[in-house]
């Protein structure tokens, strides 16, 4: 069988990871890429007909409460001992000359 993955490929795959491969490495790679290749071929050939697409395996639920504002943000009482204010904000010191 030819091989389905060219030596470009690999060395495009390995400069995109940032690695140096040997070429021992590469052919190892390009097996383990082919490997993947035939898991593919062989999931293709399954009859999915019927089964809805997913994103994941079990029901996803918004678990998040309803953004409600109850009490307002409080910005009054954080800001009450402040030594300094400014701009309804914290005033603190330059720090960066």
């Amino acid at each position: 069988m030819a091989n389905r993955i060219s030596d470009e490929t690999i060395e495009y795959v390995g400069i995109l990871a940032k690695l140096e491969l040997s070429g021992e490495e590469k052919e190892n790679a390009r097996s383990d890429m082919e490997k993947m290749l035939d898991y593919i071929d062989t999931l293709n050939e399954l009859d999915t007909t019927g089964v809805e697409p997913m994103s994941h395996v079990f029901p996803l639920n918004n678990v998040f409460r309803e953004d409600v504002v109850v009490n307002g943000d409080g910005s009054k009482d954080a800001l009450y001992n402040a030594p300094y204010v400014k701009d309804q904000g914290f005033k603190v010191p330059k720090t960066i000359g």
